[in-house]
């Protein structure tokens, strides 16, 4: 398998070497040269593997498909070792639970920072680690974070052999759970920088960085956020698990709704859904910064600056420049990587927006590649959780309801299962719980007290210069 630059470079790069990477040398995004058709019979033996091998057998089964640089046996020692029930807390790893008729909502968050960006990042540290050690080298990890890509990456790289990582997050902006979750590791290869903006900013810091390539060979900048392709990757089994386990027959469709900012786990949606598994739709859920349901609604992408990105009672969403979303759009324009490079270099990297409208593509969107959206605010949040609690006993976080609220307004064929992803436990996010239901969600004995922790965390201003000397500072 190869890997090709959304905006048309014309080097070809195999999986290991995207995988150290980050953006491509054009600034562009790697995409796999096609994506790996699975049949009826293919589908069949994928069922048949989950059923009876489990969620580590299928990951390795799916994953295979694109990495064929790592030998067989140690890619699928290292998808046993990651997808284990001791850091997952079940064996199926990620179980449908039944919330309504034909509404299911599939759990990711049981891993170590009880978020859904577990699921790939726990991976990606034992592949980083793993590839380095083929090669003999050390990576510095660069990231950013609007919640919880920050502390799933510091748990999946902290005490790794020869990473180190530099995570930013906007100063403020994450719940106190978050940020006690990340500020108070002591690892020596864990670097938190609180930037004063928001995650656009912490975001543009770290593209900025990639994209100088002197800066970025002499200190051996990698990423772990979604623009690395490995990371998404991971989270396309997840899709397929939960098409498995929400039907009996290949013959059968499934919708999913999933909480979006940054286009990055419903991107893996739509991956798996080229590759040929049956979703009927792919539902994208917004909050009040709702740059991606405005394009689907109206073939407009308009990236809002800090002042319009609001601060929302689900942070992790709080996103007005969608990283991700230009995988998307490379695809709906054909894989022309000179029109993408046109929309997203030059449109929005000039005007801050491109118009899709009087397109032909746009109707595609829908049409051909199965995509719908709607947004959701504070008070319908609140609504969601005190309804889902009242009616089944379950407790779901900010962004899980937000998707549930849109779920519930786009299920469409009442035949056909509408899946919502959830985000996080409830935990993360006791403020706005306990506005909704005057309670306290449960918190795991583990993280009991984490917010009276020391915390190690150093405030920067959103400026790409100190970031970069801060990392020259502490690579040594």
């Amino acid at each position: 398998m190869q890997y090709l630059s959304t905006r048309g470079h014309a080097e070809r790069k195999r999986f290991c070497d995207i995988l150290l990477e980050g953006l491509a040398p054009d600034g562009g995004l790697y995409m796999p040269e096609h994506y790996p058709q699975i049949g009826d019979a293919e589908l069949n033996a994928l069922r048949k593997t989950y059923r009876e091998e489990g969620y580590a057998a299928l990951a390795f089964r799916i994953l295979s498909l694109y990495i064929d640089d790592i030998p067989a046996a140690d890619l699928q020692r290292l998808c046993a070792k990651t997808y284990t029930a001791e850091v997952f807390g079940t064996k199926e790893i990620v179980p449908l639970r039944h919330l309504e008729d034909g509404l299911w909502i599939e759990a990711l968050s049981n891993g170590p920072t009880l978020a859904f960006k577990d699921m790939a990042m726990q991976l990606l540290g034992n592949l980083f680690e793993y590839e380095l050690a083929r090669r003999g080298e050390e990576l510095n990890i660069l990231g950013a974070t609007s919640g919880d890509t920050g502390s799933a990456a510091e748990y999946a790289m902290r005490g790794k052999r020869g990473v180190r990582v530099f995570m930013t997050s906007p100063h403020g902006r994450m719940s106190p759970f978050q940020q006690a979750q990340m500020f108070s590791l002591q690892d020596a290869n864990i670097h938190n920088l609180a930037i004063d903006g928001v995650f656009d900013d912490c975001q543009d810091i770290v593209k900025a960085v990639s994209n100088d390539h002197a800066f970025k060979a002499q200190y051996k900048i990698g990423t772990v956020n979604s623009i690395n392709w490995a990371r998404l990757l991971a989270q396309v089994v997840y899709y397929f698990a939960g098409y498995l386990q929400a039907t009996q027959s290949n013959e059968q469709k499934v919708s999913f709704t999933v909480p979006s900012g940054n286009f990055g786990n419903i991107c893996a949606g739509h991956v798996a859904r080229q590759m040929g598994l049956p979703i009927e739709r792919l539902v994208v859920a917004t909050n009040e910064n709702d740059v991606l349901d405005e394009f689907f609604r109206t073939g407009v992408y308009q990236v809002r600056g800090s002042e319009h990105t609001y601060e929302t009672s689900s942070p992790s969403m709080d996103i007005s420049k969608a990283s991700n979303f230009e995988r998307f759009v490379f695809d709906l324009v054909g894989r022309d990587g000179a029109r993408t490079k046109a929309l997203f270099a030059d449109a929005v990297g000039k005007a801050g927006r491109f118009d899709l409208s009087q397109d032909a593509a746009f109707k595609d969107a829908s049409a051909k590649y199965g995509f719908a959206s709607a947004k959701s605010t504070h008070a319908d949040r609140l609504a969601t959780i005190k309804d889902t609690y009242a009616r089944f006993g379950q407790i779901i976080d900010t962004h899980t309801a937000d998707g549930v609220k849109v779920a519930r307004e786009q299920r469409g064929n009442p035949s056909v299962p509408m899946i919502v992803l959830e985000t996080a436990l409830p935990i993360k996010f006791a403020e706005t719980i306990e506005e909704a239901l005057g309670r306290a969600p449960e918190r795991p004995a583990k993280f009991e007290g984490i917010e009276q922790l020391p915390k190690r965390v150093q405030r920067l201003p959103a400026d790409v210069q100190q970031v970069k000397a801060y990392i020259a500072a502490h690579c040594n």
